[in-house]
């Protein structure tokens, strides 16, 4: 079983940048972030996966937000920049162990789910 903290929530402004952070307490084959706004479905954000650290993008953050990880692997950061008032939401820290075929989007990919940091984007 695999544990994910999540830290680096806030409130912040519009063009403002801010940083998430998420732990695991294992070995993960691919972690990233999915959110949920209100009134709306969860969506994908962002995933790195793999020894070579593939990294994928929603269309909606491409350009703005970069996912990275430490060198132990067990952390992963969701640097977001140019922040909009649509990025608002529930970011949920997701993570994957090996096996299978991955397609980063999918929900069903991940067992393991962190609590959810809030992000909020003012005018």
């Amino acid at each position: 079983q695999v544990q994910l903290i999540e830290s680096g929530g806030g409130l912040v402004q519009a063009g403002d940048s801010l940083r998430l952070s998420c732990a695991a307490s294992g070995q993960t084959f691919a972690m990233g972030w999915f959110r949920q706004a209100p009134g709306k479905e969860r969506e994908f954000v962002a995933a790195l996966a793999g020894s070579k650290g593939a990294t994928y993008y929603a269309d909606s953050v491409k350009g703005r937000f970069t996912i990275s990880r430490d060198n132990a692997g067990n952390t992963v950061h969701l640097q977001m920049n140019s922040l909009k008032l649509e990025d608002t939401a529930i970011y949920f820290c997701v993570a994957r162990s090996p096996g299978g075929t991955y397609y980063p989007s999918s929900e069903k990919q991940y067992a393991y789910w962190g609590q959810g940091t809030q992000v909020t984007v003012s005018s």
